[in-house]
């Protein structure tokens, strides 16, 4: 997880860390325009610090939320000040709640109401005023050397995100000189292998990304062992492309790759803690959502034909094969005639009720039990049917290691891309998973859960 946020984590803490100082002054203002300088004063001097604090966090959360904290968002105006007002009208009716439960955690009456005008009017300015630094602000720039696969995928998956992630690709290096000065994306190919130096000095490049199945047996060891010593920094491409995206690139990528690179610990401790908190979480969620889960049993029962629960072979750790319980989202006949089929968007099986449980995934609360069995983890790869994975791990290499962690109520997968039911979406999400298997700890479970969470709310799921 920290080889994803390395570029991102500067930029980010200071935009939150800025904000929260902000938002706290904002609140400031408002207890000083509802009250006066005495006001101001008794909140620093009694127990008013941690009543602004509160006011702030639950801001920021609403903020996160609606998508605040995404650096792509920022170059919208328009949809800038829409998201920070409806944050605001979150903001308000989750306060009024606590307040409502907890009267003594008010700070005042009329205070939000005074400091929301301070909100809208710091935090958009900010925002504005980060932008407008960050596009100033000089870039890492990239020379990739090769144009194979792998590294137009990292170029496009880096095109869009110069910006908030602050790089720059100066241009790709060929070893074949015919190819000199084609365009590949934007830029094209500005050299060869030999001209590597040469363009490092004159075009102040920072970092050369290397795919070593394009330039294996090519690059003048000599000269670029030289201009390592000279501060320039070498990469292999595939761990700027893990690094750069939250992923794995799986078309271009070796064993030794995978043998050599950091990562793919499965310690004892980490393994048992993991467990822990899948009991923990799966006894927890059973007791606390049994009442939700009786009336959405209630509902798919009475709704359509079938039975209230669906169960189906999934492929589980190691690749056993176990019994996966959830809520029936799709008609009981639904696989009758055309046997097990990949799931579509707008798929005609689904039954009305299905599909508000597919968005909000209470079709997936049954599974709990399956993690309080041992079956699933509370975070990890997809479980997919023993008929795709045989299919699957036929035309899709490393498609079987993502069977060495138990799969996931939820993954990092699911939370960093959107449903698929294709080959070509199976490839894609096992790169995300190679890099959670890669990267395995509790911290990155914890950001995935709290992602799932945000998705939930905002029934982004399908």
């Amino acid at each position: 997880m920290k080889a994803l946020f390395l570029s991102l984590t500067r930029r980010t803490a200071f935009l939150v860390l800025f904000e929260t100082a902000l938002i706290l002054a904002a609140v400031c203002a408002g207890v000083w325009i509802r009250g006066g300088s005495d006001d101001l004063s008794a909140m620093f001097a009694q127990e008013g610090i941690p009543k602004a604090l509160l006011i702030t966090v639950i801001c920021q959360l609403c903020l996160y939320y609606s998508d605040m904290y995404d650096l792509r968002v920022l170059s919208d105006r328009r949809e800038l000040f829409i998201r920070i007002v409806q944050s605001l009208g979150a903001t308000s009716f989750l306060l009024a709640a606590t307040y409502y439960w907890a009267p003594s955690l008010m700070i005042g009456r009329g205070v939000f109401v005074a400091a929301a005008f301070f909100v809208v009017t710091l935090v958009a300015g900010w925002r504005i005023a980060f932008e407008w630094l960050a596009n100033r602000a000089p870039r890492k720039r990239l020379l990739l050397v090769g144009t194979g696969p792998a590294a137009v995928a990292l170029a496009r998956e880096l095109f869009d995100r110069r910006h908030d992630l602050g790089l720059e690709i100066v241009g790709f290096v060929d070893p074949n000189p015919a190819k000199v000065g084609m365009p590949l994306i934007n830029p094209g190919i500005i050299g060869t292998i030999e001209d590597i130096p040469f363009i490092v000095n004159e075009r102040s490049v920072d970092r050369v990304v290397v795919s070593l199945g394009d330039a294996r047996g090519m690059l003048p060891m000599d000269k670029l062992l030289e201009m390592k010593l000279n501060g320039v920094t070498f990469d292999h491409l595939a761990s700027v492309y893990e690094e750069l995206t939250g992923k794995i690139a799986v078309e271009n990528l070796r064993p030794s790759w995978l043998i050599f690179s950091p990562g793919f610990r499965k310690g004892r401790l980490l393994q048992a803690a993991k467990r822990a908190i899948d009991i923990m979480a799966g006894g927890f969620g059973l007791l606390l959502l049994s009442p939700v889960m009786g009336l959405t049993a209630l509902v798919v029962k009475y709704s359509s034909p079938g039975g209230a629960l669906y169960r189906q072979q999934r492929v589980g750790l190691h690749g056993k094969v176990f019994t996966l319980c959830k809520f029936r989202s799709m008609r009981s006949d639904a696989e009758a005639k055309s046997g097990a089929v990949w799931a579509q968007t707008n798929d005609p099986r689904i039954t009305p009720i299905g599909s508000f449980m597919r968005k909000t995934r209470l079709d997936e609360l049954p599974q709990l039990w399956n993690v309080l069995r041992g079956d699933m983890s509370l975070v990890g790869p997809r479980p997919e049917r023993p008929e795709f994975v045989t299919s699957l791990t036929q035309q899709i290499p490393f498609y079987g290691q993502r069977h060495v962690v138990r799969p996931g109520l939820t993954g990092w997968a699911q939370v960093r891309y959107a449903y698929g039911a294709s080959v070509e979406d199976s490839m894609e999400k096992l790169q995300y998973d190679l890099y959670y298997i890669k990267n395995l700890s509790i911290a990155l479970d914890l950001f995935v859960i709290f992602s799932t969470i945000k998705t939930v709310i905002l029934r982004r799921g399908n």
